[in-house]
């Protein structure tokens, strides 16, 4: 997988028993425009269209990335091509005028609100599968729910997903109108929800979407301390990356990095396979800013992982090894459950 030949084509996947089906690995588009340290405008177009060419055509944005520039940015790679892309993007998060995080919002006139200014900054017409980016505690998820199945019904959006939900507020949701896919974090260093939510998932016929299935980017070996983080790069602020836990959580590189070499493909190709070995209706959506990334993201689909390798990731990197918690306190505020 580390050749420079041609990738062979990119599986398909689907989701749940919603009908949407999806590239096999998907892109998050997130660090294009924020986050992960500078970014330039022409190298993510450039990636984007890569991306499909490469056959990676699901792709996630927000509403609350960039404070919009991300769904711009997607919107305008999109011009001419909208019908090769599976689209997703997500409702929620509020923030200030200067970016600042301001809370959640589920209430029905907000998710109608949402759509339309995300519809208008994408520049389509519908929206192929749209989240609740958090679970708002404070309206109930059927009132949400609601919301986003009028969207539905009026041609503006096709399928609905909720992101970071729980198991109890999944079925809830279902019971108002089908949940396509649930997307929350899902890695070899994020196992939390292999558990019940993952099961639940499956017995309510919703699809899996894994966000950060690299770990933030640690699991591909690319950062040996905190130093190596841009000075403005948000995971600075994020437990697992503190230098108490670093060296610690380096061990779980050390690990992918070993059994990488002897199957002959990237710690990161490598990570990706053993998310897809989750089951068929797990999609990662690796993120990158760069068009030789995507191509090494997209062999990953085609890295087989035996039984064996199972077994010593599953002894390397079990539940719960990763040192440091997911998020900082104040956004783990915002998870459900």
């Amino acid at each position: 997988m580390t050749s420079s030949q041609p990738n062979p084509p990119l599986p398909r996947r689907r989701l749940g028993r919603s009908g949407l089906e999806v590239s096999a690995l998907g892109l998050g588009c997130m660090g294009m425009s924020e986050f992960y340290g500078a970014s330039d405008e022409a190298q993510s177009l450039a990636t984007l269209h890569r991306s499909i060419d490469l056959g990676v055509t699901f792709w996630d944005t927000a509403d609350m990335y960039g404070s919009g520039r991300n769904e711009q940015l997607v919107g305008k790679a999109l011009a001419g091509r909208r019908d090769a892309v599976v689209l997703a993007t997500k409702f929620g998060v509020q923030r200030a005028a200067d970016g600042a995080m301001t809370g959640v919002c589920g209430r029905p006139d907000y998710v109608h609100a949402a759509c339309d200014q995300s519809l208008q900054r994408l520049g389509v017409d519908h929206i192929d599968l749209y989240y609740q980016h958090r679970v708002d505690a404070t309206v109930p998820i059927e009132d949400t729910v609601g919301a986003m199945a009028e969207l539905v019904q009026t041609g503006k959006v096709r399928h609905l997903g909720l992101s970071e939900a729980s198991a109890a507020t999944l079925q809830r949701a279902v019971a108002v109108h089908p949940i396509a896919a649930l997307q929350s974090e899902l890695s070899l260093w994020t196992r939390d929800l292999e558990q019940e939510v993952l099961p639940t998932c499956r017995r309510l016929g919703i699809g899996f979407v894994a966000y950060s299935p690299l770990g933030r980017g640690f699991l591909t070996g690319a950062f040996r301390k905190p130093d190596d983080l841009d000075e403005n790069d948000w995971r600075r602020t994020n437990p697992r990356f503190a230098a108490d836990n670093f060296q610690h959580n380096l061990r779980l590189v050390e690990a992918v990095r070993d059994l990488a070499a002897a199957k002959d493909c990237t710690p990161a190709q490598l990570a990706l396979a053993w998310v897809l070995t989750r089951g068929d209706d797990v999609v990662p959506i690796p993120g990158t800013r760069s068009a030789a990334r995507i191509a090494e993201n997209a062999a990953a689909a085609h890295v087989a992982l035996s039984a064996a390798d199972l077994a010593t990731l599953a002894a390397a990197c079990p539940p719960g090894a990763a040192r440091g918690t997911r998020y900082p306190e104040a956004a783990r505020a915002a998870l459900d459950g």
